[in-house]
């Protein structure tokens, strides 16, 4: 992994800001950091961080507003702080486009993992290769970490990108939610498995031509989720 990658942290608190500073500057990471929402969306746009990390409650623009700027310009990965820990407040986080959601109190070392296994998927496998599926339809191309339907590149997020390649290594093959979470983060990621369908519903929103009828990616009752296309050989 890069350790000279670029975090944006949004965060108003100022001790808890130096002090998550302090950790991922100690990581390696190249740290800048600001309380105001509006400068974060400056910031986003003229620093092009590697991954922003987010709190929702700012005192001028609220969070879930520079989330949804940043998300229509960017796939620029983005992790949230915050104090709400509801499964619905999570759920909510991540169909901004979020690709991880940790709540306070928090370990600043667990947020550096989570930084760092974000950054991770942002790796192309620059040993693999090009995979067709449907016909064509549908293109995965790992050396570039990008998507193509019907000719038309696609603007994954990690997440999204890991979801979507987690299934296509085996099309047709049921994995549960916490399978995928699991593949995806690269860590455990115990009692989240449910935000899966959060990722899967900003996914199908971007490859699926209805997505309440998904033919891509596939729900199957009782078991999870499923490929819906064959790979070309």
């Amino acid at each position: 992994m890069n350790t000279t990658a670029t975090v944006l942290l949004v965060e108003d608190e100022r001790k808890l800001r130096e002090l998550v500073h302090a950790y991922l500057e100690r990581a390696g990471f190249c740290v800048l950091s600001t309380e105001s929402g509006a400068e974060a969306i400056s910031m986003a746009e003229s620093a092009l961080p590697d991954i922003i990390v987010l709190d929702l409650a700012l005192p001028d623009v609220p969070g879930e507003a520079v989330c949804r700027q940043v998300r229509a310009a960017r796939s620029t990965p983005i992790l949230i702080l915050t104090a709400r820990t509801s499964e619905e407040d999570r759920i909510a986080g991540l169909e901004l486009g979020a690709d991880d959601y940790v709540t306070k109190p928090f370990s600043p070392r667990e947020l550096v993992l989570r930084v760092q296994a974000i950054l991770r998927r942002e790796v192309p496998a620059s040993e693999q290769g090009v995979s067709r599926f449907g016909g064509g339809a549908l293109v995965i191309d790992e050396p570039r970490r990008a998507a193509r339907l019907r000719g038309y590149e696609v603007d994954l997020t990690p997440t999204e990108w890991g979801i979507l390649t987690a299934l296509a290594a085996f099309p047709g093959r049921v994995y549960s939610r916490f399978e995928l979470i699991s593949r995806v983060r690269g860590y455990e990621f115990e009692g989240y498995e449910r935000t899966i369908d959060s990722h899967i519903k900003n996914l199908r929103r971007k490859i699926e031509e209805d997505p309440g009828n998904p033919v891509i990616v596939q729900t199957v009752l009782g078991g999870g989720y499923r490929l819906g296309l064959s790979r070309d050989d």
